[in-house]
């Protein structure tokens, strides 16, 4: 028997059966009975805005896969440039289709000289990383006009190749500018994640860039920030998508949305907590002050995840990889602890505040050499691909342009009164 609720609308006592499809309910089915009666959802917390197949998310059981393919497998056996293929085109790539897509990303990864020269370098020098990488990606629609041309699929998909492939380049131009640094152009025999701390940190001894251990883990930890289904910046994502917007105005606008702290800043909130707990010492009164109201315990909890979010577990073994190699972040010991006091007192697990995805990724991106500003950039560099499988997506589905209704809240109707009367 198939699942469904009944509506009844007790102004008139008509009632409407309204089928449950995929966990969800016709919106459409509701207006037929109710007419423009708006659900009031402030955040969408609990509106589905579109059907998607790329990613799925169980919260409650703590599962995550992207095309059916579970986080775990893809992490251990994937690589980056694959999953962001699969993401795109919904299935793993043949041999021969990855060695294309392989190389076509690796030859796109150089930047027009004038993005560089006459953009890039006209920032302020004391710039965010992050504020410079959503204007350059914006700017990027200006150099290919093509771009907005985008019901031609070879047309589009080579927008997707330059903008996977040219993230990196400007997060690390970004950031080498931020300090003074000259400019590292990409190096195309190495890969994705290796040529990128390569940009980021050549000539520097001082960080074990070159060690292979690294390229790995942040080749993995590019895979679990890939895609997290509708999340503030995808929404954004596929919004501006919905007008027509060329993927570049539309990446732009997904990593404006990451920009804000209460989405893509977390890990560098958890290093800030970390920072001021100070020791391991003061855990136990620091989670006495959370629970008493006076502070916040970062990156624990997630909006979806009700049980551990499966890339913190994930996470929290590339970290002992990396930390063989750079040496044991000094606050990693502070972090265990906190973990340990928090998971052992019915406050948090009660209320299911288990770590979440940014609790050890900081831990690990600064232990590798990054310096808090570009966390968020970090995130935006592997995210660029499941943003463009929702652009792509969402061109398929035909989608209508977005448009949310309110409930109106100010005055009643009034007349106009002239400035001498006020």
């Amino acid at each position: 028997m198939a699942e469904s609720v009944t509506i009844t609308d007790n102004r008139t006592g008509e009632s409407i059966e309204v089928p449950i499809t995929n966990g969800g309910v016709s919106a459409t089915e509701w207006k037929k009975l109710l007419g423009n009666i708006w659900f009031h959802d402030p955040g969408y917390t609990q509106t589905a805005a579109t059907s998607s197949s790329i990613t799925e998310i169980d919260g409650d059981a703590g599962i995550l896969r992207y095309r059916g393919y579970p986080i775990e497998q893809l992490a251990e056996q994937s690589t980056y440039l694959e999953v962001a293929y699969l993401l795109i085109y919904g299935e793993l790539p043949t041999p021969e289709q990855f060695e294309q897509w392989k190389h076509d990303i690796t030859y796109h990864t150089f930047i027009h000289e004038n993005v560089r020269k006459r953009f890039m370098e006209g920032f302020h020098y004391d710039a965010h990383p992050m504020g410079m990488l959503v204007s350059a990606v914006a700017a990027l629609s200006t150099f290919y006009l093509e771009a907005k041309d985008i019901f031609d699929e070879p047309v589009l998909d080579k927008q997707v190749v330059r903008l996977i492939a040219k993230m990196p380049t400007l997060a690390a131009c970004a950031y080498r500018f931020s300090i003074g640094m000259p400019f590292i152009w990409p190096d195309n025999s190495k890969g994705f994640a290796e040529n990128f701390l390569k940009m980021m940190f050549e000539p520097w001894d001082h960080v074990p860039w070159r060690d292979p251990k690294l390229s790995h883990a942040l080749d993995v930890l590019f895979i679990l920030h890939a895609d997290h289904e509708l999340n503030c910046g995808t929404a954004t994502m596929r919004m501006v998508a919905s007008s027509h917007a060329d993927p570049y105005t539309a990446t732009a606008a997904a990593a404006a949305a990451l920009y804000g702290p209460r989405h893509g800043g977390a890990n560098e909130q958890v290093i800030r907590m970390l920072h001021s707990i100070g020791s391991m010492d003061n855990v136990a009164g620091f989670v006495a002050d959370v629970k008493a109201g006076k502070g916040r315990l970062q990156g624990f909890g997630h909006r979806v995840y009700k049980n551990f979010d499966p890339r913190a577990q994930i996470i929290k073994r590339i970290a002992d990889e990396v930390f063989e190699t750079t040496g044991k972040n000094p606050l990693l010991d502070i972090a265990l602890k906190l973990e340990e006091v928090a998971l052992a007192d019915d406050y948090f697990v009660s209320r299911k505040l288990y770590p979440n995805v940014d609790f050890y990724s900081g831990l690990i991106y600064q232990a590798m050499g990054f310096p808090v500003d570009i966390f968020t950039v970090l995130f935006a560099i592997p995210r660029t691909a499941g943003w463009l499988a929702h652009y792509k997506e969402l061109l398929e589905q035909d989608q209508k342009i977005a448009r949310p209704r309110q409930l109106y809240t100010g005055a009643d109707v009034r007349d106009y009164v002239g400035i001498d009367q006020r």
